[in-house]
């Protein structure tokens, strides 16, 4: 019998990971807004006046957050796979996540377009209805994998995230039973040796030194980001490797920060740190992605305390059910209103507060108005159907796969 089966098809929840990933997604609103005022950012509408306090709060958030995601999203999979099989796993997602790319991709991703290009050329009057068949004139480009379409003004957007979430998903499902079992031999080394858990800063470090790191997707090299995925997917459950990330996680930590802080003369020095080749940038890229698995190991560590699961709060469990709409709505809202602010002649900090607050306001009254109220939107936007009663048995749509 596989390690597949032998598991428990329900764990104690981990509440601390679905508080963990409803404030990455919420912080998301607070990360994009700040890019209008980046110095060094390319984002859609910028402010006139920028401050270098962005770049380093940007910096903060990068190096984590969205391998802790992937990572979240792994560990949702183990359990859905336990559930349904990898082969109704993969249709699953193929819905859940496919139905709302395809939709936001072509209604939402085309306004922050429209937006950069109304706010770089004051003179430019095109209506968004005539933008949108252009930003919808494609080319196939297989060299960009996974993302296999491009055009002048076609993007995918904040979706890359769904994007490589959904690839991800479809490469793990014939591999998962086997993935499943070598796991368990690789918990019984670590509970030999902690530090095993270590090990992956190797290969991240190498990804990202040597293929890159890319702006477009949170500064990590894509594949990148398939580390974290597969941890969550093999080790995040084992109670041996949660206790060896306990162990783990002070030292990984101070670890993490001196390794983050090692990066700071090739950031701010070099001036294409995410693709040169010179030493000093392949190192600076290398130190990088191994203070990523630090503070990931490191957090891990310190949320995860021995005391008795506490049911998840109705505000965590209203936003953990919202996760996957008001990430596909974010972006779009939080361009449209920074398009409405950055001339306004006030401090920075009061046009940020402004963006970041009405973009929450209007982000949740779409969600609670026309997201979560019909079958039809809701299939849209990748949640399941309304209980017929309530409350059920709480179970957190994707981006981020239920955590336990």
């Amino acid at each position: 019998m596989s390690t597949q089966t032998q598991l428990p098809a329900a764990a104690p929840r981990r509440t601390e990971l679905d508080a963990l990933r409803v404030f990455v997604v919420l912080g998301l609103v607070f990360f994009h807004s700040a890019l209008v005022f980046s110095p060094d950012d390319d984002f859609y509408v910028k402010n006139a006046q920028t401050t270098e306090a962005v770049t380093v709060f940007v910096g903060l958030g990068v190096v984590w957050a969205m391998p802790m995601l992937f990572l979240v999203a792994g560990l949702g999979s183990r359990y859905s796979i336990r559930r349904r099989g990898a082969g109704r796993f993969a249709r699953e997602r193929l819905l859940r996540l496919g139905v709302p790319l395809v939709l936001a991709t072509l209604l939402l991703c085309p306004l922050p377009q429209w937006l950069r290009l109304r706010a770089a050329d004051p003179g430019y009057d095109e209506s968004y209805w005539r933008f949108w068949p252009r930003f919808l004139t494609v080319r196939p480009d297989a060299a960009d994998l996974p993302f296999v379409i491009d055009g002048e003004h076609f993007e995918t957007g904040h979706l890359w995230f769904v994007v490589l979430l959904l690839t991800f998903s479809l490469l793990l499902a014939p591999v998962a039973a086997p993935l499943a079992d070598s796991a368990q031999r690789i918990g019984r080394a670590v509970e030999r040796r902690p530090t095993l858990l270590l090990l992956p800063t190797m290969p991240l470090a190498a990804i990202n030194a040597f293929l890159g790191m890319e702006e477009g997707f949170a500064g990590w090299n894509r594949w990148a980001y398939l580390v974290f995925f597969l941890f969550g997917y093999a080790l995040a459950d084992d109670d041996r490797v949660r206790a060896a990330l306990r162990r783990l996680a002070v030292p990984a930590g101070v670890a993490g920060l001196a390794l983050f802080a090692g990066t700071a003369p090739g950031f701010m020095s070099l001036d294409e740190p995410f693709t040169a080749w010179s030493p000093f940038a392949l190192v600076t890229r290398a130190l990088f992605g191994a203070a990523g698995w630090c503070w990931v190991v490191a957090i891990l560590g310190l949320l995860d305390r021995r005391r008795e699961p506490r049911p998840p709060s109705r505000a965590m469990v209203y936003l953990g059910i919202a996760a996957l709409p008001v990430y596909v709505l974010h972006q779009p809202v939080v361009v449209a209103l920074a398009y409405g602010v950055v001339g306004w002649s006030v401090p920075i900090v009061v046009e940020y507060a402004v963006i970041v607050t009405g973009s929450l306001v209007v982000i949740l009254a779409l969600y609670e108005g026309v997201v979560r109220r019909t079958r039809l939107t809701r299939l849209l936007f990748g949640m399941r159907k309304a209980p017929a009663a309530s409350p059920p048995v709480h179970r957190p749509d994707p981006p981020v796969t239920p955590a336990r």
